[in-house]
């Protein structure tokens, strides 16, 4: 008998957490196993996207060339403006999910209505600004010209601009037709074709003499390679194939294809986090007004949802120094 009290209290000084262990309860704990493990996949992520960015420094794109349009604000060049926006929104409805989960503390159910309403909303736009985002870096600004060895031919004026293919090229009225099935015995489906043709590409540069080819390489000083006049014509008719018209998992008129791969793929993965959290948010904010943690005395379950709220934005914070300012 006395041997099963002294192991009893043993037990009770090495642990010492009980039910509880470190005061938090068992949603609290599992939500903070689901967090730790989830941090652990992004940061997979964002390793594989360093190391692939490193290896292909040349080709990579650059963010304040990509990311420059703002909704609303049509030929206007202002990178990084709009993903500021959404950053700053994205911390704000953490910063109303903190005060949210304050008043819990207090139950007061007025103000967590409000700041849970507040917090659902900026998460709504963060969500429809990354879809506008998406839809923006698939259309494409400007197009490009793709080698025979994949790489991508970009063409700037001779201030060092951007120049976009369709304000030089000369547009035919020739038919192009769409690869059909019937073509060959084995068939992928064909995206839909780019506005004009290489050769169309190439009698507009004739026809521009201000308009000069940037490739992918890199100076001394980490810029690009900008080409003489003859130089840009003759790399375009000798090693052009193929014009490429925004961003897919294919290719990329902006530079290497696997920006545009790592792009998808994490931001739609940390899209996929914040929509469900603010689904999950909904559901949370229902509750509140039909009074269920009132009556439970308790709004445990909006601070549940507010540390997995406060780990996107967290997240996002990385994944926006990665993508966007690194």
């Amino acid at each position: 008998m006395s041997t099963t009290v002294l192991n009893t209290g043993t037990e009770g000084k090495t642990w010492g957490g009980g039910n509880q262990p470190l005061q938090a309860s068992y949603g609290k704990m599992m939500m903070w196993f689901f967090i730790v493990s989830d941090a652990l996949t992004f940061s997979g992520f964002l390793a594989a996207y360093g190391f692939s960015r490193f290896k292909f420094i040349d080709s990579w794109p650059i963010a304040d060339e990509v990311f420059t349009h703002v909704p609303f604000l049509h030929g206007q060049e202002l990178p990084m403006i709009y993903v500021a926006f959404m950053t700053f929104v994205l911390i704000m409805s953490s910063v109303t999910m903190v005060l949210a989960v304050d008043a819990g503390h207090h139950l007061n159910k007025g103000k967590v209505t409000l700041y849970m309403f507040l917090t659902i909303i900026g998460g709504l736009i963060f969500v429809g600004s990354q879809a506008w985002e998406w839809a923006t870096f698939i259309k494409g600004d400007y197009g490009a010209i793709q080698t025979k060895s994949g790489n991508i031919l970009q063409f700037l004026n001779t201030e060092g601009e951007r120049v976009a293919l369709r304000d030089f090229a000369v547009a035919k009225d020739t038919p192009r037709n769409q690869l059909e099935k019937s073509e060959g015995m084995w068939f992928m489906s064909e995206g839909s074709l780019p506005s004009f043709t290489v050769n169309e590409v190439i009698e507009g540069l004739e026809a521009h003499p201000d308009i000069l080819v940037r490739t992918q390489e890199l100076t001394e000083g980490g810029e690009k390679v900008v080409l003489s006049r003859e130089e840009s014509l003759q790399t375009v008719k000798d090693h052009g194939v193929a014009v490429i018209e925004g961003a897919n998992l294919h290719s990329n008129e902006y530079g290497s294809p696997l920006f545009a791969d790592f792009f998808f793929f994490i931001t739609g993965f940390h899209g996929f986090h914040v929509f469900s959290g603010v689904v999950i948010n909904i559901i949370i904010f229902f509750n509140v007004i039909l009074g269920t943690y009132e009556r439970r005395k308790s709004y445990e379950m909006v601070e549940k949802v507010g540390l997995y709220w406060h780990f996107v934005d967290l997240v996002w914070v990385f994944v926006f120094t990665f993508f966007y300012l690194v």
